[in-house]
């Protein structure tokens, strides 16, 4: 890191998109009170108040996916000792060496008893003018309920932002960037209790030729139309999502490799026998069952394995990669 940018009279942070803190300079380490491997590769809301995580869920992250900047964001942080310090927090989302970053600045807030002093000051004043004209009163109470309504609307807007931060456009699914964060949860959660889950991939079978044959108008309603089956035939704790292009992935929460494996079976079936544009229509689909050891990456690649093995046994199937183990062990 550049040395001026080392010990600017600023705090600076560098993060994922995931929130996980790769790189921050010496000032805020000395504002904050940690070492620089305390909080190396941790998650930013570690150091958030769940009241604060609130807040960075509902402003920071919506603005960064839909504007790529976030500017004079008035958030509290804990230091080393536990205690809270507020800050004004500045992001911009950029590209460094092929990878996503957000460059966070933050300057504390060390007037902020005067602020508080100031609101003290005004509030007074307002009480005051509220004793003396009823007509200042009546006025004040509508400025109130003005005020309410907007905020109620930007939480709504709020909470819409970040619904489409999280979905497909097309299908209506969650997205990719959802389902890794919801993959990312479920290992922790596996490794915490051992409780299994399972990972299913699902491509349509030469979708290349649908887009050919029918036109892209067309294969959008496919899309369209897989993902509504996917959603109906989803439990709430699963995650129904777009994975990109023609490919979509389930993860299944509390479930086995022979429940996946039925699961995907269905799927399979249902999209076989159901009507669409294109006359007929089938899926391949590749299983991965969560084990000690795996990571993200590790389950998707046996996942796709599964897939890839799909497609070359002819299509229209379903293959878990524990089937590939047994077919190698076989073989040998």
């Amino acid at each position: 890191m550049d040395e001026r940018l080392e010990f600017a009279p600023c705090g600076y942070l560098s993060i994922t998109h995931q929130g996980i803190i790769t790189d921050m300079n010496h000032t805020f380490l000395y504002l904050m009170g940690y070492t620089r491997e305390a909080l190396l590769h941790k998650h930013i809301e570690s150091i958030m108040s769940k009241a604060n995580q609130l807040i960075f869920h509902s402003y920071f992250y919506p603005n960064i996916n839909l504007h790529g900047h976030v500017e004079e964001l008035f958030i509290s942080l804990k230091d080393g000792s536990g205690g809270s310090v507020p800050y004004i927090m500045n992001g911009r989302s950029l590209i460094v060496d092929g990878v996503a970053v957000i460059d966070c600045i933050l300057v504390q807030m060390s007037k902020r008893i005067d602020y508080e002093q100031e609101l003290r000051s005004a509030k007074k004043q307002i009480e005051e003018a509220y004793w003396a004209k009823d007509q200042a009163l009546a006025g004040l109470n509508q400025i109130h309920a003005e005020i309410q309504q907007k905020q109620q609307e930007l939480m709504e807007l709020n909470a819409v932002l970040v619904e489409l931060s999280t979905t497909d456009k097309l299908t209506g699914l969650k997205n990719r960037r959802y389902f890794e964060e919801m993959l990312s949860e479920q290992l922790k959660l596996f490794r915490e209790t051992g409780e299994p889950f399972s990972l299913l991939i699902i491509d349509i079978d030469h979708f290349k030729r649908i887009n050919d044959t029918f036109g892209h108008q067309t294969g959008d309603h496919v899309l369209e139309k897989l993902g509504s089956l996917l959603r109906f035939h989803s439990r709430e704790k699963d995650t129904a999502a777009r994975y990109g292009g023609e490919e979509f992935v389930l993860i299944l929460p509390d479930m086995a490799a022979d429940e996946a494996r039925l699961v995907a079976e269905n799927l399979r079936l249902e999209t076989q026998l159901a009507v669409w544009d294109t006359g007929s229509l089938t899926v391949s689909a590749g299983i991965a069952t969560c084990a000690d050891g795996d990571t993200g990456e590790t389950l998707l690649h046996r996942a796709d394995k599964a897939l890839y093995a799909s497609k070359e046994g002819g299509r229209n199937r379903v293959m878990h990669s524990l089937d590939l183990s047994r077919s190698s062990n076989h073989t040998i």
